[in-house]
Order: C-alpha cells, then sequence, then structure tokens
C-alpha cells in the first residue's frame, strides 16, 4: 500500500515537473524565436537602426520614430497616472472610510480588467473628438490623446499596488507617530509613505510596463505615421508607436521590413522585462521587510 502511494506521488511529481519543463521552454523558444528573427535587422543597420526613417518605397525601415513615440507616450502617460495613482492610493489606504474603500476598491480592481479596445474606442471616438476643437487642431489624434488615454490605463494598476504597499506597513509604526504628536498628514508623509517607497516604484513600475506594451488602445488615437514631430516635443502631432506599428504592419510586411519589426519586438521585450523583474523584485523587498522573509 506504502509502495503504491510513492509510486502515485512520483507519478504526480513527474507530470508536474513536465509541466514546469515545458513551460521553461516556450518561454526560452519565444525568446530565441525573437532575437533570431530581429537578428537580419540589426545586422544590416546597425546602431542606424535608431534612427527616424521609415520608407515602403525605399525600402528602409529604421525604428527610431516608433521608439520616441513609445517614449513621449509613456512620459506623458505616467505625468498622469503616478499623481493621481498615488493620491487615490493614499485616501483609500490611509483617508477612506472602511464603507468607502469596499465601494471604490473593487471599482478600480474592475477598470484594470476592462479591455484595451474599449479604451481605446472611448479614445477615438469622444477624447480625440474633443480635443479637436478645444486645441484648435487639425485632427484629435495625437500623442497627447495616446498619452491620456495610456494614463488613464495605467491608473487602476498604480492606485492598487500602491494601495496593497501602503497598507503593508505595520500600524504600530503609524500609532506611534501619533502616539507622539504628529497629524495624520504628517504620518502619512514622513513613516507611512517612506516606508512604503519599495511597493510604491514597483505600482510606477507596473503602470509603465501597462503603458509601454500597450497596443489596441494606443493604435487608435495616435494616428500611427512614422515621424518624429517638429519641434519633437510636440504632443499635438500624430506619431506611432513600437506596438502600433507591429500590429498594422506585420500582416503585410516583407523581408527587411519583418526583420525590423521583429527588432521593434526585441526592444519591447527588454524594456517591459526590465520594467517586470524590477517591480518584482522591489515587492518581494516589501514583503521581506513587513513580514520577517
Amino acid at each position: 500500500m506504502l509502495l503504491k502511494r510513492t509510486v502515485k506521488e512520483d507519478v504526480i511529481k513527474f507530470f508536474f515537473f513536465m509541466l514546469a519543463a515545458v513551460s521553461i521552454f516556450i518561454v526560452f523558444f519565444v525568446i530565441y524565436f525573437l532575437f533570431s528573427e530581429s537578428l537580419p535587422a540589426f545586422q544590416e543597420y546597425g546602431f542606424s537602426i535608431f534612427e527616424s526613417e521609415w520608407s515602403v518605397p525605399r525600402e528602409v525601415y529604421k525604428i527610431g520614430a516608433a521608439l520616441f513615440g513609445t517614449a513621449i507616450v509613456t512620459i506623458g502617460a505616467m505625468i498622469i497616472a503616478i499623481p493621481l495613482g498615488l493620491l487615490v492610493g493614499i485616501f483609500l489606504s490611509e483617508i477612506a472610510p472602511f464603507h468607502i474603500r469596499t465601494i471604490l476598491k473593487p471599482v478600480i480592481e474592475l477598470l484594470a480588467g476592462i479591455p484595451s479596445i474599449v479604451y481605446g474606442f472611448l479614445g477615438a471616438t469622444l477624447l480625440v473628438q474633443y480635443l479637436q476643437p478645444s486645441f484648435d487642431l487639425l485632427k484629435g489624434i495625437s500623442l497627447f490623446a495616446g498619452s491620456l488615454v495610456l494614463g488613464i490605463m495605467a491608473l487602476p494598476i498604480i492606485i492598487s499596488i500602491s494601495d496593497d504597499a501602503l497598507k503593508a506597513v505595520p500600524r504600530d509604526l503609524k500609532e506611534a507617530s501619533l502616539a507622539l504628536g504628529a497629524t495624520k498628514w504628517e504620518t502619512i508623509k514622513k513613516i507611512t509613505f517612506p516606508s512604503a517607497i519599495s511597493g510604491v516604484s514597483a505600482a510606477i513600475i507596473m503602470g509603465m510596463g501597462r503603458a509601454v506594451g500597450e497596443t489596441m488602445a494606443v493604435s487608435l488615437v495616435v494616428g500611427n505615421i512614422m515621424q518624429i514631430p517638429v519641434p519633437p516635443f510636440d504632443i499635438f502631432e500624430s506619431g506611432s508607436t513600437l506596438t502600433s506599428i507591429i500590429a498594422l504592419e506585420m500582416g503585410e510586411a516583407t523581408g527587411i521590413q519583418t526583420y525590423s519589426l521583429f527588432a521593434c519586438g526585441v526592444i519591447l521585450f527588454i524594456i517591459v522585462g526590465t520594467m517586470s523583474v524590477t517591480s518584482n523584485l522591489l515587492k518581494e523587498r516589501v514583503e521581506k521587510k513587513y513580514k520577517g522573509g
């Protein structure tokens, strides 16, 4: 009977080991495929691949304009999302009454689960139509519209994770501060927030990862033109991002254009992967700090 149970346990262990091995193999295969398919583009252009020229007639496909657009849209989104997200996170964690928190927290987490195409559709039909007359633009589709949409999409992530990080700060620290005569705001500013800075940083990085890696929503509102605006920081001009150019052109791409699109994928993989690893390390740091790990 004991032998039978041991054999059964060994079979189960082997089964789960194989599942894990297959998962790891798939990850490494995707990485290998992505880098191998992008290699011809890097060999063809070298470092000049980061220049802005993207011309189908001349068969020149350099990704600098898309990389620039990604940076501008992400920075704009974070300028919107970080202050609002942290303020709402502090409100939920430290100020909101329990009955308010029980309503707002699930609603915010629900917003994070809304498909990106819905945000993009609302941005294209409502936001773009509002921006055009309000800022006297020839068209509302612009990098600024992309920043607004992505900022709204990143908000639920930043709010939820920063709220969790602030909640993880031990109550004893807060009560000790209040007992010494500090006000509620002084306690938040000098005790709670600094203690949760690693988790808050993780929230910001996760929000940036969402903004950098978003495809459908941003492709509907930025214009998808491979250009660097003149002047470069004219956010009311149309542009493109790494994700939108991949989504729009991969279906019809051939030859070196395909390899350049894979190069876009490699850059995205490196950026988002770095953000994800950094965010996880920061979250682990918070857990170890307050759970004695």
